[in-house]
């Protein structure tokens, strides 16, 4: 995942700088479901159910409240695929998981 880079551009920059040319960087982040009604659910779920269940199993409410904001603020779909367009990579695909909690990300340098 690149979801916690300081600086996503700047990062996805410095993985396609040291790929071989015709390599492929291969990402796997979490995504936010579109489909009614597992949108609903999930978001319900991933707001108000897993940050009590994480207070509860780590005893650290902060991890588990920055997850779902974390995931909230990060691009997904096709703005991501945009980004890694910007940053030099070709032939971007997307592939969503599970529903679209998560995706893979691929690109070509």
């Amino acid at each position: 995942g690149v979801r916690n880079f300081e600086n996503l551009e700047k990062g996805l920059s410095e993985m396609n700088r040291v790929l071989r040319p015709g390599g492929r960087a291969v990402i796997l982040e979490f995504s936010k479901p579109t489909i009614f009604p597992f949108k609903q659910l999930y978001n319900f779920y991933f707001r108000w159910i897993l940050p009590k269940i994480g207070k509860v199993v780590s005893k650290d409410n902060a991890a588990y409240t920055y997850l779902p904001e974390s995931v909230n603020e990060f691009p997904f779909g096709d703005d991501f695929l945009e980004i890694l367009k910007k940053t030099g990579y070709k032939n971007t695909k997307c592939k969503p998981l599970t529903l679209g909690i998560s995706s893979i990300y691929v690109g070509e340098k």
